[in-house]
């Protein structure tokens, strides 16, 4: 993935977790120097300690637990004499970005999804603790001995990954000029090259509106025919996409058709997903500097049935147009019919 801060975008980890185990009850009978033979005052266990995910809005990788494959929390206490309860073990909490999904590594199953800051789940539960042996008083069993022992805590492998939480997702082949768009309408400092999977990690750029507003867009790397198999970067990136509000497909004017290229990416993401294939989407026609007017309005005609706009990330042309239509479509209600039929 090179070198900077594009090696540093982690969107999946493989994690192994241990919560505690419970603490056992205790089968204490009270003593005391005017008491020989008590009833039974043994406290419980006290609970192991969960593994919790906590999600934080400051974070956009999973970077800090590529290295960290082992999480353990702490077990809980042994009950004592005189009903006291053993001291819970210490949870482990760990902070990840909105957007990440868990999931068991043996089923596959997703287990919760963190989409709020703040926003807790447990990952592994911790074991319960054993109930001490006053629980066991009746009529028959005046002094029980027994207590219950500690429950084991809960071990095995868990996935996270990552989906961007991103208003606006760029969608176009490599080269389409997406990386270029990106870096002229936000901050965003992509890395820009003229070859194909230039985009080896999703790139993220906060758009400056009128009024002080703002949002997101994603720069995700470009699909080929085939994504939606596995082929070229595929289902690894199409995923990130699942959580944008809109797209925007981007085709570069150099383009021999345009309408076969907007099929292939929308089939592509219909193939991947018919929720995907159903979303709100714009298409922008990129390097329109390329074009005269003359060919603009050839190009309109032969595409009347496409909506889209002319954009230009060198000259400026269409950038403010195309801002202002995104943000039209992000505060339209989400049961429109997608802007391009």
């Amino acid at each position: 993935m090179g070198s900077g801060i594009e090696s540093n975008f982690i969107d999946y980890v493989k994690i192994h977790c241990k919560s505690g185990h419970g603490g056992a009850g205790s089968s204490h009978l009270h003593r005391d120097k005017n008491t020989n033979k008590g009833g039974p005052d043994g406290g419980d266990g006290g609970r192991g300690g969960h593994i919790i995910l906590r999600g934080n809005s400051q974070m956009w990788t999973l970077l800090h637990l590529k290295y960290r494959k082992h999480i353990k929390a702490g077990n809980g206490q042994n009950g004592g004499a005189s009903l006291c309860t053993g001291k819970q073990g210490q949870d482990e909490i760990i902070d990840v970005p909105l957007g990440t999904v868990a999931k068991d590594f043996e089923t596959g199953e997703t287990l919760f999804e963190i989409v709020k800051d703040g926003e807790t789940y447990i990952l592994a539960q911790g074991g319960r603790g054993g109930q001490g042996n006053h629980h066991f008083v009746s009529p028959t069993q005046q002094t029980p001995r027994y207590a219950q022992p500690g429950e084991e805590g809960a071990e095995g492998w868990r996935i996270l990954e990552l989906k961007i939480l991103a208003d606006v997702g760029l969608v176009g082949k490599p080269n389409a000029g997406k990386s270029t768009l990106l870096s002229v309408v936000s901050a965003a400092k992509p890395k820009i090259a003229d070859y194909a999977f230039t985009t080896l990690t999703p790139n993220l750029g906060v758009v400056p509106y009128r009024d002080q507003r703002s949002f997101v867009v994603a720069d995700i790397p470009g699909i080929i025919e085939g994504a939606h198999e596995g082929k070229g970067l595929g289902l690894r990136f199409l995923r990130h996409i699942e959580r944008n509000s809109i797209l925007l497909f981007v085709i570069p004017a150099d383009t021999e058709d345009y309408r076969s290229e907007y099929r292939m990416l929308l089939d592509e993401l219909k193939q991947y997903s018919e929720y995907l294939g159903g979303k709100k989407h714009l298409l922008a026609i990129s390097k329109c500097d390329m074009l005269d007017d003359e060919l603009k309005a050839e190009i309109r005609k032969q595409y009347s049935d496409l909506k889209f706009t002319f954009i230009s990330s060198i000259t400026g042309e269409g950038i403010t147009q195309l801002k202002d239509q995104l943000w039209h479509e992000l505060n339209t209600a989400e049961s429109d019919a997608p802007t391009v039929l």
